[in-house]
């Protein structure tokens, strides 16, 4: 049986997608920054009428045509969605793969009989795209090279016996050479395959390299080039069809546990755990609520999981009732096996990372901050501020110097009462409204700003600190520069 293969092209794969999602009228395109400069990455049609291209800048294109509508180009949707259609593709053929960013690559041989043939294969797969929005161009040849190069040149059928017939018209960047090569080539006057198919091949791989040759001579089918399916990653969602419509708050995370079970199984045999879940509930009138929460480490526990969904589901209004459920955990992280339930007690850093995760869900993660110690001399360099679900604990580096306050805040200057030794402390002072009395001084430590980083509170140089006990009750952290009289206080200790 003679090798067939499909190959599909998307030419405005972006575009159509956004589209979908929220339509617009008029000439369309997404743009996409690069140097410094806005370029077009994708157009619909009518903007293509329009005259503008892919790779246009901006400015250029709002010359043309004044009322573009642009969006930003999103390359992560626009690969999530050319993932999708791959996996769709699975009912022309048992082998999918990739071909460039906005094409498919898939090997039928043996199935077009099964839609009637070639041609009805083609015209079912376009009317599918059809209705779903998405514009295709699709053609079937007996190598991959050749379906490639005629899908992005008009698409069509290439019967057996006449490959060399069909592509040698097409023009030499249909064999996917670079741009470097293929303008070399138009210099010596070889603008199609077919010219390129007459010469000797030894001239051709001195002068332009054994690319070239490969990718002739894998259009020709001299040359196999397998289609290479990619694995398909690990899929973290179950559902579950009710045979009633269900409203109540218990029967809902009835419904939840189930399927939190059935998830926590799926991802303890990936060794994979979930930080982000998400709950879809379908309810009677086609409407879909969403209950979407995080953790603050990697998780895969059902027990702690169900009690974060129980806010968010005591705020859904089930309307008419609630007839489908669906759980996905869409963000995942590696988890080894571990010790889970077996109504042990709680471990502290499993207790610590729910209360984040509580806190987190109603706060946002960004906003549950704990102290990382830093290297640094300087006081309130000392430490750093990081989201407690992003980073892991740190003790503080051992300290063989004096003593610090456990309250550090931004330098405030004291109203010294009386004349004092210059460098010794003040006997009496005030701070904060409030009038203090030096019972006993200890100090000072000195500290030198870092000349290496650019502060515009230590521009004034050293700064002599000292541990300050005071009649009052309160232990503060006074300090004073060598050049400057004024004292200040920066701490407070415990």
């Amino acid at each position: 049986m003679a090798r067939r293969l499909l190959s599909t092209w998307f030419p405005r794969l972006a575009s159509d997608t956004v589209l979908r999602r929220r339509p617009a009228e008029g000439p369309f395109a997404l743009v996409h920054r690069s140097r410094n400069t806005e370029h077009l990455h994708c157009l619909n049609e009518i903007a293509e009428r329009n005259g503008l291209h892919r790779g246009m800048t901006l400015a250029d294109a709002r010359a043309i045509c004044p009322d573009l509508i642009t969006r930003p180009a999103d390359i992560a949707r626009e690969a999530a969605a050319l993932a999708a259609l791959r996996r769709w593709m699975g009912r022309y053929a048992p082998m999918v793969a990739r071909d460039g960013s906005d094409g498919l690559i898939a090997d039928i041989t043996g199935v077009p009989h099964l839609f009637g043939g070639e041609q009805d294969l083609r015209g079912d797969l376009h009317a599918r795209m059809a209705r779903a929005g998405l514009s295709v161009v699709s053609a079937i040849a007996g190598t991959r090279g050749a379906a490639h190069a005629l899908a992005r040149h008009g698409g069509g059928i290439i019967p057996e016996g006449r490959l060399v017939d069909k592509i040698g018209p097409l023009p030499v960047s249909a064999l996917r050479t670079d741009t470097e090569t293929t303008q070399a080539l138009g210099r010596m006057g070889l603008t199609r395959i077919a010219d390129l198919i007459t010469q000797p091949r030894a001239p051709l791989a001195r002068r332009f390299g054994s690319g070239l040759i490969l990718r002739l001579d894998q259009a020709l089918g001299h040359q196999p080039e397998p289609v290479a399916a990619e694995t398909e990653a690990p899929h973290f969602g179950v559902r579950m069809t009710l045979p009633e419509p269900i409203g109540l708050q218990a029967d809902v995370m009835a419904g939840l546990t189930r399927l939190l079970d059935r998830l926590c199984h799926t991802l303890g045999q990936h060794h994979m755990g979930a930080r982000r879940l998400r709950l879809d509930l379908h309810r009677v009138d086609r409407e879909i609520a969403q209950v979407e929460i995080g953790l603050a480490r990697p998780m895969r526990d059902p027990e702690r999981i169900t009690a974060l969904f129980s806010k968010g589901i005591a705020d859904v209004e089930a309307g008419f009732g609630i007839e489908a459920m669906r759980l996905e955990a869409h963000v995942t992280e590696r988890l080894p096996p571990e010790q889970i339930g077996g109504g042990q007690a709680m471990r502290h850093e499993d207790a610590l990372a729910d209360l984040f995760s509580r806190l987190g869900n109603r706060l946002g993660f960004e906003r549950v901050l704990r102290l990382l110690p830093a290297e640094s001399t300087i006081p309130e360099r000392s430490f750093l501020l990081a989201p407690a679900a992003y980073s892991e604990a740190a003790p503080p580096p051992p300290r063989t110097g004096p003593e610090r306050p456990i309250i550090i805040f931004p330098p405030e200057p004291v109203a010294i009462r009386g004349m004092d030794h210059p460098g010794h402390p003040p006997a009496r002072f005030r701070w904060r409204r409030m009038q203090f009395t030096t019972m006993r001084a200890t100090g000072p430590e000195r500290i030198a700003p870092e000349w290496w980083l650019i502060d515009p509170d230590w521009q004034s140089g050293l700064r002599d600190y000292w541990r300050i006990e005071t009649r009052e009750g309160p232990r503060l952290w006074l300090f004073h520069t060598p050049q400057s009289p004024a004292w200040s206080v920066q701490g407070e200790f415990a």
